[in-house]
């Protein structure tokens, strides 16, 4: 997928940029301090289709960085295609995703390299990230902001304000994603670097996403399934720049790509998280320390286990006897599906079950399907969905009345 040369770098870094000339500058300035050789790493800037003086200020680093260019028109917010088209620019083994305006020190790379040694998937460390305009990080002192990095982490870097927004998160498993059944959802774009041959081994970014917010995690769940071993490293730091945001703009663009991530991979674990994010979603970057899928998803492992024991073969007769010919969907069909309901919506949240059933079963609880409004007559919950009604009942209740006219349930 990329162009092979005699002087290949160690690692690139994949900087999508669109409009931010200022931030980029600051960016590419702090990568022309780092302690690595030059001739050790590549920096590609893959302009979204910029009408700034962006092209000029990467021209202006041409002497201090190993730098290559690329422009792509201005179609809309096309990030994930951006970071696509920059990768496809490197013959670097390892490729190291930063946003514009990420300011990282003097040992970034290095860290990076050596995070590499013991994982597949990096995530970098970020600090300063806010997502409120008017938070403390945006209200430092300006003179702050002329500090070289390593000095404004010396004098912040301890401030919970300041430190990575996921540190409480990273520090509940001791910074060991391997403790984590989801790390995939800790993997950010902002700072991250993966090995080339993974990243091409399951397609690279998605190009579908085209507006704000899931395209990393989205990559990350399909680097996980491929088997890439994720790793977190404080030493690998960049610190955000603070700059405008569309915070409500992006949390709602957020909403529509995880339920595009949904359909894209029905699993209860991706269902948990569009699920985490349209609950807690006006908050949801205060609280992510104290709310995560890995919490919600051990839950539901516990609920396939308990499930495993329940037969709901006499509900699904009872069923048939007020079906009549309605248009069904079944949640928690369980692994005994009647030849009579082959042609309804079911539905388990049990992967022995979607995989071994002999009619097609898709992989979800119910908090949210793939089916499109009023696609249905008739939703029945089996009472293998009882253990999870407590926290997700209201929630299966609501996307009952979604996809379907009528409702039963005996889970509750």
């Amino acid at each position: 997928m990329s162009p092979q040369r005699e002087d290949r770098p160690r690692i690139a870094v994949v900087i999508p940029t669109y409009n931010r000339s200022a931030l980029l500058r600051s960016t590419l300035t702090a990568l022309a301090r780092q302690r690595i050789p030059v001739s050790e790493f590549e920096v590609v800037v893959s302009d979204d289709g910029s009408s700034d003086d962006t092209a000029a200020v990467v021209a202006g680093f041409a002497d201090t960085l190993r730098l290559t260019y690329h422009f792509q028109e201005d179609l809309g917010f096309r990030a994930a295609a951006a970071r696509n088209a920059g990768a496809r620019r490197t013959s670097a083994p390892i490729l190291l995703f930063l946003d514009a305006g990420e300011v990282p020190g003097p040992d970034f790379l290095s860290a990076h390299l050596a995070a590499q040694l013991s994982g597949s998937a990096v995530v970098g460390y970020i600090f300063g990230y806010q997502h409120q305009p008017d938070g403390p990080v945006a209200a430092l002192d300006d003179t702050a902001w002329t500090l070289p990095p390593e000095q404004l982490v010396r004098q912040y870097g301890d401030s919970p304000e300041f430190r990575d927004v996921r540190h409480l998160a990273f520090e509940r498993f001791a910074f060991d994603l391997g403790r984590c059944i989801v790390p995939w959802q800790w993997f950010w774009s902002g700072n991250c670097s993966v090995r080339a041959a993974d990243f091409w081994a399951v397609g690279g970014f998605d190009d579908d996403f085209r507006s704000w917010g899931g395209e990393d995690t989205e990559l990350a769940y399909r680097l996980f399934r491929h088997g890439a071993r994720f790793v977190v490293s404080r030493a690998a730091w960049a610190i955000e720049m603070p700059h405008p945001r569309t915070t409500v703009a992006n949390l709602d663009s957020g909403g529509v790509n995880l339920l595009r991530f949904l359909h894209k991979h029905p699993d209860t674990v991706v269902e948990l998280w569009w699920a985490w994010f349209a609950r807690e979603q006006p908050t949801h970057f205060r609280i992510r320390h104290e709310w995560n899928v890995e919490d919600e998803y051990l839950l539901v492992l516990d609920a396939v286990a308990a499930a495993r024991s329940i037969d709901v073969s006499g509900e699904l007769a009872k069923l048939r006897q007020v079906a009549g010919n309605a248009r069904i969907a079944v949640l928690g069909c369980g692994d005994d599906v009647p030849d009579w309901l082959a042609g309804a919506a079911l539905f388990d949240f049990d992967r022995e079950v979607v995989e071994n059933a002999e009619h097609k079963v898709s992989h979800a609880i119910g908090v949210r399907t793939a089916l499109p409004d009023n696609s249905v007559d008739l939703v029945f919950v089996t009472s293998r969905l009882r253990t999870l009604w407590d926290r997700w009942g209201s929630e299966i209740r609501a996307e009952a009345h979604r996809i379907g006219r009528d409702f039963l349930s005996a889970a509750t």
